[in-house]
């Protein structure tokens, strides 16, 4: 189980996360619902080690996250995977690689050569791609793909080195209205099979009444207003 406990993030006089206390566990999907500038990316950059917490923890299995630094830090980043509003895939490198970049937390953090990746990971790579319908697609650079296939490709390097915990930023609001729907519900499946634990942060209701087990909403001020199952809130 993963959790938080009254984790505070302050940029000077400005309080972006106020004493938010969390936890979830393996195959579920927690939503974050709050207007833009409520601290919703902030707490995943909190979760994910990128930002360091004001006060509070983030625990997984007894193991104080917000105190590991260097290498352990890096080992739990392995563990935490996180998709962004923005893919950050590289766009003249083709899909396959794009992918197999989300195993290099594995290793040292200054490995960058291809030819370090083992026949595994490459399998692994391409056994995602084709759970997520983009197979076909691998040998393409991602600069080639449409918003809908970049999404997948994301999922599918955020999934590669086989996650304990998902963070999604916002990971639909670039796609338009008639694709959303259809990559949501693959979304949900992929992970729903995979089993990983998941916390998505998302400005849009609909969306969260659709993929979350369970759902925090979040004020302005950076408190968690209200919190249960879709049918409660």
């Amino acid at each position: 189980m993963l959790s938080t406990r009254s984790l505070t993030k302050k940029f000077g006089t400005v309080t972006a996360v106020n004493g938010v206390s969390l936890e979830f566990h393996p195959g579920e999907m927690v939503g974050i619902i709050g207007r833009s500038g409520a601290g919703k990316s902030t707490l995943l950059r909190v979760i994910n080690r990128l930002a360091d917490p004001t006060d509070g923890e983030v625990i997984y299995d007894d193991e104080v996250v917000t105190a590991l630094r260097g290498r352990e830090k890096r080992g739990w980043q392995a563990r935490c995977a996180m998709i962004f509003q923005q893919f950050n895939l590289v766009p003249r490198v083709d899909v396959v690689t794009n992918v197999l970049f989300g195993t290099l937390y594995r290793q040292s953090a200054l490995v960058s050569m291809l030819s370090l990746f083992s026949r595994e990971d490459i399998a692994k790579a391409i056994e995602i791609l084709d759970r997520l319908d983009i197979v076909d697609h691998a040998p393409k650079r991602a600069e080639a793909l449409s918003g809908g296939q970049q999404q997948r490709v994301a999922l599918a390097r955020a999934l590669a080195p086989n996650p304990k915990l998902l963070l999604l930023d916002e990971p639909f609001s670039g796609l338009d209205a008639n694709m959303r729907q259809a990559i949501r519900e693959e979304t949900l499946s992929v992970l729903k099979l995979s089993g990983v634990a998941t916390l998505m942060v998302t400005h849009d209701p609909e969306e969260a009444m659709f993929m979350a087990d369970r759902i925090k909403i979040i004020g302005s001020n950076g408190c968690i207003l209200q919190a249960g199952r879709p049918h409660d809130i």
